[in-house]
């Protein structure tokens, strides 16, 4: 009987003291269980399984941060409580997170934690908890930050197949994976550095969380001393263990209710649909660049561009924030929009927003906006140039034993044709307009950042730096949230806080109509990812049909990424 009366004890201290100078909460609790993603943009994908028919949804990263901020001054909001085990979004995404729920702590609402499983991504949100619970029967992974990376060298040889890569910098590794069968000693060096910045990052707001130091998260990845619930609580990740039905409990005694009924929820998508937007006269757009860059790909540089004049057009537009999210891409489009960007910048104020990567393409894109901010995770940079053009000529003959017979008018009018390796001449010349692209690029930084061409040129040979270390050398101007720059971009046009928000370019969701009506692609002949321009040969091969007498010249294109 009298260990009974001490369980009861030992467990009401438990509840009763988790909030020793909160008093007792009202409203309803605003709930954040990360089954939707919380992506760029609001949307959601059909897909079909043998199930049947289900959806994925995405909640936008703008469309969380505005909700948590409307709920941070809500009297009818109380707290936050948290699942983050479902969590899958990108590290950067997980910074903005971590920061808006940052922000609605500061208002005096507490944010409350409860996992099963911890990942590195749901620990790093989870940590920012006033309170941090774990069930009991949990386990949780922290191992550090890992990239892997597959080298299809000797497969390609295997089948007959070249890939000539022609490129400026020797950081610039885009290419590397289908010429090497291993990492060049460069490569490794930058993701080295890149992911011990980005990891660093990461413990530091861990730490100043839960009161320790990077160096002792660093020694418990390393000696995998974190795997069960109570090796997390035992050096002090966690702060109680407790069961589902403990957790209600504590959550009726928070609010003061008699049972679990009697607390009220409100999910993060349900709020986020009702919150009222920012309303005036003026307005500030938010531009979304989200993808790759080219002709037909997820950034077209022709619509975006026709965009951007659009909004530089509207006189009721007296601010924009360019949100880029892309690796790169072609770089004719690139210019397109980079030049758009350039006029956009003399008509009104044009601030850059990073999210999870802004390189090569994507920082040439965005590089002359008025100010970048980024998160210390983001990767950006790559200020470099590439060019790939296969070969397959042997791959005919080796596999399919067909032998490609080439008639032309001049020396290289099969130069591109695919059918055959480059000569000497040929790789200059593409060489040349490598290095013309590349200086180009350069100088457009140089001149956008307030920087020589060597200094620009000392940081860029195609090196990707994490956003922590980009400031520093002077690629991005402040740490910073889409949120953030948001009202940058207010202040900067004197809008105050009376602005209304527009969302481009129009976000359309897919369908199923859309997903039935598509033609699938089938599958490559290898397991892996290929570039687009292999796919076709890999399908030939596969299938071994005949090629038609005459087919298209595969264009060469080069890429900025």
């Amino acid at each position: 009987m009298m260990k009974r009366i001490l369980t009861i004890f030992a467990t009401f201290l438990l509840f009763s003291s988790a909030f020793t100078a909160q008093a007792q909460l009202k409203g309803k609790i605003l709930k954040l269980d990360f089954r939707t993603t919380v992506g760029e943009r609001t949307g959601s994908t059909p897909s079909l399984s043998l199930s049947g028919v289900s959806n994925s949804s995405t909640l936008s990263l703008l469309s969380f941060e505005k909700a948590l901020e409307k709920a941070a001054e809500d009297d009818n909001i109380g707290m936050i409580f948290m699942t983050p085990d479902n969590y899958s979004g990108g590290t950067a995404a997980a910074e903005e997170i971590r920061k808006a729920l940052e922000k609605f702590r500061a208002s005096g609402k507490p944010v409350v934690s409860y996992s099963t499983n911890f990942g590195t991504g749901s620990y790093y949100l989870a940590s920012v908890a006033d309170k941090v619970f774990m069930n009991p029967a949990g386990e949780g992974t922290f191992t550090g930050l890992s990239s892997q990376m597959l080298f299809y060298k000797d497969l390609l040889d295997s089948l007959g197949l070249n890939m000539q890569l022609i490129r400026h910098g020797k950081y610039k590794s885009a290419g590397e994976p289908y010429i090497r069968n291993d990492i060049s000693p460069e490569n490794r060096e930058q993701y080295t550095v890149m992911l011990r910045s980005v990891w660093t990052s990461l413990l530091e707001d861990i730490a100043a969380s839960r009161k320790t130091t990077v160096e002792a998260l660093d020694a418990l990845a390393d000696n995998l001393t974190l795997r069960s619930a109570e090796s997390w609580k035992e050096n002090g990740l966690v702060d109680e263990l407790a069961h589902r039905d403990e957790i209600e409990k504590y959550l009726c005694l928070t609010f003061g209710k008699k049972n679990a009924n009697d607390v009220k929820f409100v999910t993060i998508d349900d709020y986020a649909q009702k919150a009222d937007k920012a309303s005036g006269s003026k307005k500030v757009a938010v531009v979304y660049a989200n993808g790759e860059i080219g002709a037909g790909r997820d950034i077209d540089g022709t619509k975006l561009s026709r965009t951007l004049a659009k909004v530089r057009h509207d006189e009721s537009i007296a601010a924009v924030v360019f949100r880029v999210n892309s690796p790169g891409g072609e770089v004719v489009a690139s210019e397109l929009i980079k030049r758009e960007i350039q006029l956009l910048k003399a008509a009104k104020p044009v601030i850059a927003s990073y999210g999870s990567y802004a390189a090569s393409g994507g920082y040439l894109i965005s590089s002359h906006c008025n100010r970048i901010f980024s998160n210390r995770t983001t990767l950006t940079g790559s200020i470099g140039v590439f060019g790939m053009i296969p070969s397959y000529g042997a791959a005919l003959r080796k596999i399919v034993h067909i032998n490609p017979v080439t008639v032309g008018t001049n020396a290289h009018s099969d130069g591109l044709s695919g059918v055959r390796d480059l000569d000497e001449k040929e790789l200059a010349w593409h060489q040349a307009s490598i290095e013309s692209v590349y200086e180009s690029f350069v100088s457009s930084v140089a001149e956008s950042r307030g920087k020589t061409v060597d200094a620009v040129d000392s940081i860029a040979q195609g090196r990707v730096w994490a956003g922590r270390d980009a400031i520093g050398i002077g690629l991005v101007d402040e740490f910073g949230t889409l949120s953030d720059a948001i009202a940058y971009a207010a202040k900067e046009a004197g809008l105050g806080k009376n602005y209304g928000l527009a969302t481009y370019p129009e976000h359309k969701s897919v369908t199923l109509k859309d997903l039935l009506s598509s033609k699938p692609e089938k599958e490559p002949l290898v397991a892996v990812e290929t570039p687009a321009e292999l796919r076709p040969v890999l399908r030939l091969l596969e299938d071994r049909k005949a090629v038609p007498v005459t087919y298209a010249l595969p264009e060469a294109v080069i890429e900025i990424r």
